[in-house]
């Protein structure tokens, strides 16, 4: 179904092997889509809006087969620039992320290269920005320590180089304050002896992320504001990092 029309001619014979434009409709859900139609029922070519324009492609345009593929070739990937442009829309990504959502809308993988190619040249896409972003944001928002968010930064295709540097550049007072703030939240929700629970709460740390130094120093802090009793740092639960 399409909602509107842009003229419609008749068929003219051409000897020539030209294919010529004879009518283009705009697609009726995706409004900057458009069918050009030759002698066929079945659409010459699907483009973008931008490409329409770019080629200037209207009724009575003559175009040969090596300027039909080379349309076709051009238009699928400003689509998947397209495409990638509007799901960065939502929120930063990385480049493996895009990657991994074009691969499923089933785009082509040398046209998936180019629009990623082109993102990083218009620096809309930046693995090392994204990396210091999010590293920031768990850090702060998440109370997650550098090893956790190292972690989760490769996962989400970030190269291990960024990942370090990222995490690096958390610093040590921004990561002890967020080690601090949760362990006094899950201090106040152990049972049972104040050993046991210290070593709870290490564990706890630890699993969050955070290096042996930053767990000994938070835990202190939470355990002497908790209940204004002191670490021992004898008591064998000494931490290496």
């Amino acid at each position: 179904m399409f909602t509107k029309e842009f003229g419609v001619g008749l068929i003219e014979s051409n000897e020539t092997g030209l294919r010529m434009i004879l009518s283009i409709r705009q697609d009726k859900k995706e409004r900057k889509l458009y069918h050009l139609y030759a002698e066929t029922e079945e659409p010459l070519l699907s483009v973008h809006e931008d490409i329409l324009i770019r080629y200037r492609l209207m009724k009575g345009r003559e175009l040969s087969v090596e300027e039909i593929e080379d349309i076709r070739t051009d238009d699928e990937r400003y689509r998947a620039y397209a495409l990638a442009i509007a799901y960065l829309g939502a929120k930063p990504r990385t480049r493996k992320q895009i990657q991994l959502y074009l691969t499923r809308k089933l785009f082509e993988e040398q046209n998936i290269q180019y629009a990623l190619d082109r993102l990083e040249r218009e620096h809309i896409v930046d693995d090392e920005q994204y990396a210091l972003q999010f590293a920031a944001g768990r850090l702060r928002n998440g109370l997650k320590g550098r090893l956790w968010i190292k972690q989760e930064l490769q996962q989400r295709g970030v190269s291990k180089q960024a990942a370090a540097k990222a995490a690096d550049a958390l610093g040590r007072e921004a990561e002890l304050a967020a080690a601090t703030s949760a362990a006094e939240k899950k201090w106040r929700t152990l049972k049972g002896e104040t050993a046991d629970r210290k070593r709870k709460l290490m564990g706890y740390l630890m699993r969050r992320g955070f290096p042996g130094d930053i767990v000994r120093e938070a835990v202190k802090l939470a355990v002497s504001n908790g209940e204004a009793d002191l670490f021992d740092e004898d008591d064998g639960l000494l931490l290496d990092n």
